[in-house]
């Protein structure tokens, strides 16, 4: 089989390195990381005929999405017409992360329990609704309704940060046209993980739990970002928690999508909130998640590329083999991200264990050197026995990167 995987981050070069183990793989437009392992050419993610004409011309069996932009933009949809088997949902079935005001009514349709919420175009009828929420005892999330890449979830403590943060988001535009429109949820409070669900039209199988932190700072300071690290597995999601899940999630998820007539072949990230013991959904997106996917993948064993196939052809998906090993990713990001950060310093590696791998994110090349090109720089990802074991690893191999004003959080997996 040969498979075409379209992005250019650490989520993609993970999916790589995991599908060249079991199929004959490429990549577009790809980074330096993964030009290690396969194959790139220079078609962005966003360039449909340019993609297709390079599947075409390459002759691939599949085509695996990466990044959310372009299913939003309905780029599944013109490969599908093109008479390729994609994993990944058409524009319409990508409505679940491309609009959050979309997502919470289909929540509420299909009975799935969410946080209390309301949508908004007007900045002072949204700041009205958050001074009722506080008078009435609840702290809100203040979300932006469009694609803002994760980072468009401001969690306030306060009326005047929930003031603030409608106002940055739907007047100053912080997150641009994504702001335009946007959702404020009551706050809830409890554990939180990731489950990733492969669906192929009726048929969904779930992968094993990720978690993942979001906040820039050890803590859980700071705002909220892409991801800053993850773990796999979590041993207090028991199997029946997470049944479950599967039953008062994923199954109504997957009916209301058949009911709206809505094809879905691909991965729904789940985001999911134990709030007074009983699992809530917090958001759905409709890619594989970062930085979960890097951990997902250390841990995967074989059966992947044929997962991701019978998904992409809505036939019945058979399983995913995985280790009992445990994975723990720590991202390594810029100065100043998620704000303003700066590009092109200097990256050296040093040794790392033969249980790491290194995966690029922001990276490209200059003059010959490594350089950064983005916030997130680079996922360090690494397995062991335990979590604990795997964490260790992490840490030692992050001591091994540099560059100037790298940042990290220090609490990966830590206590858990």
């Amino acid at each position: 089989m040969k498979i075409l995987v379209i992005g250019s981050g650490a989520r993609e070069h993970a999916l790589v390195w995991r599908l060249a183990q079991e199929a004959d793989v490429i990549c577009a437009p790809g980074n330096p990381g993964i030009e290690d392992e396969v194959e790139c050419f220079a078609v962005a993610a966003v360039d449909t005929p340019g993609l297709i004409a390079l599947a075409r011309e390459q002759a691939v069996d599949l085509v695996v999405y990466g990044p959310e932009d372009p299913l939003i933009l309905g780029g599944a949809d013109a490969f599908r017409a093109a008479g390729f088997a994609v994993f990944g949902p058409g524009s319409a079935g990508a409505q679940l992360e491309g609009s959050k005001a979309f997502s919470k009514e289909f929540m509420v349709s299909a009975g799935i329990p969410t946080a209390t919420h309301e949508s908004f175009v007007d900045a002072q009828t949204a700041i009205e609704y958050a001074r009722i929420r506080f008078a009435d005892g609840y702290g809100v999330v203040v979300k932006a309704s469009g694609n803002a890449l994760g980072k468009g979830v401001i969690v306030c403590e306060d009326i005047f940060e929930a003031e603030d943060a409608i106002q940055r988001i739907m007047v100053d535009r912080i997150f641009g046209d994504a702001g335009a429109e946007i959702v404020i949820e009551d706050r809830l409070d409890g554990r939180e993980f990731s489950l990733f669900t492969l669906i192929s039209d009726n048929y969904a199988a779930s992968l094993p739990i990720a978690r993942d932190y979001k906040r820039i700072g050890t803590g859980d300071s700071g705002p909220n970002t892409g991801g800053m690290g993850s773990f796999s597995p979590d041993a207090s999601i028991t199997p029946d928690l997470l049944h479950e899940v599967e039953e008062r999630i994923i199954r109504p998820t997957v009916v209301e999508l058949h009911r709206r007539g809505l094809p879905y072949r691909g991965n729904l990230f789940t985001g999911v909130m134990l709030h007074k013991g009983r699992p809530h959904c917090l958001e759905f997106n409709v890619r594989f998640g970062d930085p979960e996917t890097q951990s997902l993948m250390a841990r995967i064993r074989g059966g992947f590329a044929a997962a991701l196939y019978a998904a992409a052809v809505g036939e019945a998906i058979p399983p995913v083999e995985f280790s009992d090993d445990a994975a723990v990713t720590v991202v390594l990001a810029s100065a100043g991200y998620p704000g303003e950060y700066t590009r092109g310093k200097r990256i050296e590696v040093g040794p790392v264990g033969e249980n790491v791998k290194l995966f690029h994110a922001g990276t490209t090349v200059v003059d010959g050197w490594l350089v950064t090109n983005g916030g997130r720089v680079m996922s360090v990802t690494a397995t062991g026995e335990t979590v604990e074991a795997a964490r260790f690893a992490a840490y030692q191999a992050v001591s091994s990167v540099r560059f100037e004003g790298m940042q990290y959080r220090s609490d990966i997996a830590e206590s858990i």
